[in-house]
């Protein structure tokens, strides 16, 4: 009686695999992604469900993904402060990286050769970990002359060529210098900045997910 209890048993357990296939998918995990930054990921300044991880997951969302958005900013961070924090705030579980750092290495004067090699060891040991990126490139503000942008500037496309990783040149792009997207200190995006920098660079991230899903 119980040989046949089992036997039973072990058939059905078949059954329902063949009946309802996507079972497996449907207990699978969101892809894990990371917003990896400063104070412009963190969402200084706006209110719950407001910041860029947040804004940004639920557009995902929004366009059939199965993604969790970890917000990885600090505020006031540079790329010496990524640098040293890296290893343990990106798990080696995320499958895309959003490396967002530098506008404070700009506003203090930092030394672009500084800037550029820290985040050449972000890459690197992003990449190296098999973990897709997408490099959010930073402006130096105009104050800082024409030098310094000069150097400053260009360090986000030579890196991204230099580790094969999609950049998106300007994260505030269409937000800066704008007041009706910015906070009034005119260098966080208000809700509203927020979107526009969601919806700006979305396409990118999408690109990356779905390559994440065909691999």
């Amino acid at each position: 009686m119980m040989h046949r209890f089992q036997v039973f048993r072990a058939a059905l357990t078949a059954l329902c695999f063949l009946v309802s296939p996507s079972l497996g998918s449907a207990q699978e995990k969101p892809v894990e992604v990371v917003a990896f930054g400063d104070s412009l990921s963190a969402g200084f300044g706006v209110g719950p469900g407001e910041s860029f991880p947040e804004q940004l997951q639920a557009a995902l969302k929004a366009k059939g993904y199965d993604v969790a958005v970890a917000n990885a900013g600090v505020s006031g961070d540079t790329t010496s402060g990524g640098l040293q924090r890296i290893d343990w705030s990106v798990p080696p579980t995320a499958k895309l990286v959003i490396l967002e750092l530098g506008a404070n290495d700009a506003l203090r004067g930092i030394s672009p050769a500084i800037t550029k090699k820290n985040l050449d060891d972000m890459l690197k040991r992003l990449t190296e970990r098999g973990q897709k990126v997408v490099l959010a490139g930073m402006l130096a503000p105009p104050n800082m002359g024409e030098d310094y942008a000069a150097s400053f500037n260009p360090i986000y496309k030579r890196l991204a060529e230099k580790y094969a990783v999609p950049l998106y040149p300007f994260f505030l792009d269409g937000v800066a210098g704008n007041r009706d997207l910015n906070q009034p200190d005119g260098m966080h995006p208000t809700k509203a900045g927020v979107a526009v920098v969601v919806e700006r660079i979305l396409p990118l991230v999408t690109k990356e997910l779905d390559a994440i899903r065909a691999g």
